[in-house]
């Protein structure tokens, strides 16, 4: 009774350590979290990306094509100018550079003068030529141009660029909110001043490098200065204000930042998620048709313009949700095209609670249903539970465009369910592990384990795999049974049969099946086995020298006990359960295990006691054997090469030694080299008992040449 009440406290505790588990995980949001949640809002992305709707926005590339047409970066200063001055004349409504021009031009004639080792005369009018700064600051102050700057931690602190707007906070500062940098890096001050706006390049990837968020406004210092999109919108506006808003709540951050016309919600730190489009080559205007004048009025004239590379070399590219790599000034331009299209995609400031109620009331619920109902049960009401959490978070962002995490209170209703059922099965584990015990000395103890751990394979059906199979005989065992006394004769068999699966059971071998005196052992299933053919072949070695001692011992009691053939081959094979719906059986099927089978036959055809094939020895590099020959088995129209393992016989302070006398008679016979007959005949002379050695010889003796070897029976 009392083990009983501990049994219930800690199973009514359960559900409150996982939701204190699952608050802990909702409080401090560790990294992993974090990474796992970011990679469910991905693949939202990639399931229901967004649309592309027309907006009067478009990137002017500096592509591959651009800089094979008019020359590498950086291009001259003039250049920059007049893709600018064209774009204006068409009328685009802002014209923005994801470019930062840090220093002056080295291509201006001023630059080339000092450089080169010039003539006078020639210097002087080199020197008399425009400035390419001064071109391109003429051009900015054409108006409607916005330059990018970069931001940085590096100390000193670069001056500010010119800042030609007003920032207007609405409620408590948002300063403490913003992503704050200690310096930036801005266009040379001629270019920065002419300009109508200047934007943070600045992206805020996540800790796996994807960029889904960029921020609108930054702070430096104490100042808050605005991204290269909210410069965008500004100018193509004709505005002046940014005003910053905050939520009514304090502490809790930016609400939305209004820019002209437009309010855009933002997170707490002042960002907008970016919900991403496939790619969408309309996108894109090749700088070098600009250039050209190839590009119609209609593609320009009211658009926000954003100068940008797509070119690889230039190192501009950015990991995106999607999966796949962007230029960085596509997604400034993405940005844009929600901003104008009205459509978002945000994490609502309540999203916290719905998921912490989420946890608290499905945790309660979980855990009492684990801990009352049967596992099947309990486990179906978690997966619904968990279910209806990924269909509504799936759903609250395809209709709604809202981003909720099912990731915590998912991971939390789990440990849930797990902790009221392990204290709900307590007692049916207790008596599993008794059946596994009784089990395992009806199968083989690796299949027991596998099947415990893994109870779905308990089905019909197989897969495809490479095995190695080792399949053993006794001989003469029939007519010692008939000498002997039944009862005796069969504690005999038993007890080798013992030792003989021990062993395969050690070497990590499945039992395959009995019959009668043989065994069949296969291994690499139901486990993979990497190194199967070396378990096979040491098994089998293993084998041999049991069973030859157990004969000889049984033989100097008088007790004829026979000899154990053995044959060794890998080979693809079905693996699985074979069967109806009453009974099945879990076995191998295919060409290899008949191989074997019929290897371990050809010892007695041969005069050997094992016989591994080539097959084997493949994984097998420091294996002692000596060739056979190659075998056509009955019924079979290619050779197998079969090798003979290197027992005891060939031992020399433990370890195996080549025949190195047999092998050289052998490469004779495979040459077909007449030399061979009297090699044979001499070791046959030196080894009258060697079985390889009075085969081949008699073999040649018949006129047979070659190392292949018909056989005409199984």
């Amino acid at each position: 009774m009392m083990k009983f009440f501990s049994k219930l406290t800690f199973g009514m505790l359960a559900p409150f350590v996982a939701i204190v588990f699952g608050a802990a995980l909702f409080l401090f949001e560790p990294l992993p979290l974090q990474v796992l949640r970011n990679a469910v809002f991905d693949q939202y992305q990639r399931w229901h990306p967004r649309p592309y709707q027309y907006a009067s926005v478009r990137i002017i590339d500096v592509d591959e094509e651009s800089l094979k047409r008019l020359g590498q970066w950086p291009w001259p200063r003039t250049r920059v100018a007049e893709l600018i001055r064209r774009l204006q004349n068409d009328g685009a409504a802002a014209i923005s550079l994801d470019i930062v021009f840090a220093e002056p031009d080295r291509t201006s004639p001023q630059a080339m003068s000092a450089t080169w080792n010039l003539p006078d005369d020639l210097r002087h009018r080199l020197e008399s030529l425009p400035d390419h700064d001064d071109v391109l600051t003429q051009t900015l102050r054409q108006g409607r141009v916005v330059l990018g700057f970069a931001t940085g931690q590096e100390t000193p602190a670069r001056p500010f660029p010119p800042r030609p707007f007003r920032v207007i906070f609405s409620g408590e500062s948002p300063l403490p909110f913003l992503y704050s940098f200690t310096s930036t890096v801005a266009s040379i001050p001629p270019l920065a001043s002419a300009a109508a706006g200047n934007g943070a390049l600045t992206f805020i990837p996540d800790s796996d490098g994807v960029v889904r968020r960029i921020p609108l406004m930054i702070r430096r210092q104490d100042q808050v200065m605005p991204s290269l999109a909210a410069e965008s919108l500004r100018v193509a506006q004709g505005q002046r204000n940014y005003i910053v808003k905050t939520l009514t709540q304090k502490g809790v951050g930016i609400q939305e930042v209004r820019i002209g016309g437009m309010t855009v919600p933002t997170t707490p730190q002042g960002e907008i998620w970016v919900h991403y489009t496939r790619p969408v080559p309309d996108r894109y205007i090749p700088a070098w048709k600009v250039l050209a004048g190839q590009v119609p009025r209609e593609q320009v004239e009211g658009h926000i313009l954003l100068i940008g590379t797509s070119a690889h070399g230039l190192m501009d590219l950015r990991f995106s949700p999607m999966g796949t790599i962007i230029p960085g000034v596509e997604v400034h331009t993405q940005a844009l095209e929600q901003i104008l299209s009205g459509t978002y995609i945000t994490r609502p400031s309540w999203a916290g609670a719905i998921e912490a109620l989420l946890i608290v009331l499905g945790g309660l619920i979980i855990g009492i249903i684990a801990l009352a109902t049967p596992a099947l049960v309990s486990a179906s009401v978690t997966a619904l539970v968990l279910l209806a959490s990924f269909w509504g978070a799936w759903t609250t962002f395809t209709h709604y465009g809202l981003l909720l995490d099912p990731v915590t209170p998912g991971l939390a209703l789990l440990v849930t369910f797990i902790l009221g059922s392990i204290v709900h099965h307590m007692t049916s584990e207790r008596r599993q592990r008794w059946v596994r015990a009784a089990f395992s000395r009806y199968v083989s103890p690796n299949r027991v384990d596998y099947l415990v751990d893994h109870p779905d394979q308990l089905e019909l059906g197989g897969r495809r795999q490479e095995c190695s199979f080792i399949f053993t005989d006794l001989t003469s065992f029939t007519s010692l049974m008939e000498k002997m006394d039944p009862a005796d004769a069969v504690s005999i068999l038993n007890a080798y049969l013992d030792r003989m699966i021990t062993i395969a059971f050690h070497h990590g071998g499945t039992l395959d099946r009995i019959v009668g005196d043989a065994v069949a052992i296969m291994f690499s299933a139901p486990v993979i086995q990497e190194d199967h053919r070396a378990r096979a072949l040491q098994c089998a070695l293993e084998m041999h020298t049991f069973a030859t001692s157990y004969a000889n011992d049984y033989i100097a009691k008088g007790i004829p006990f026979g000899q154990t053939r053995i044959g060794i081959h890998t080979g693809e094979v079905i693996v699985g359960n074979f069967g109806g719906s009453t009974m099945f059986d879990y076995r191998a099927l295919g060409d290899a295990v008949n191989t074997a089978a019929r290897l371990e036959s050809v010892n007695k055809h041969l005069g050997t006691l094992i016989c591994v094939s080539e097959a084997t020895l493949l994984g097998c590099p420091e294996a002692v054997v000596r060739p056979v020959g190659s075998v056509v088995l009955k019924g079979k129209t290619k050779p197998l090469m079969v090798y003979e393992p290197m027992t005891k016989s060939g031992e020399k302070n433990g370890k195996s030694e080549r025949d190195v006398a047999y092998e050289k008679a052998f490469e004779l016979l495979q040459k077909k080299d007449p030399l061979a007959f009297e090699t044979f005949e001499k070791l046959a002379g030196e080894r009258p008992q060697d079985p390889l050695v009075i085969l081949h010889l008699r073999r040649l003796q018949s006129g047979e040449q070659g190392d292949i070897i018909i056989l005409e029976e199984k």
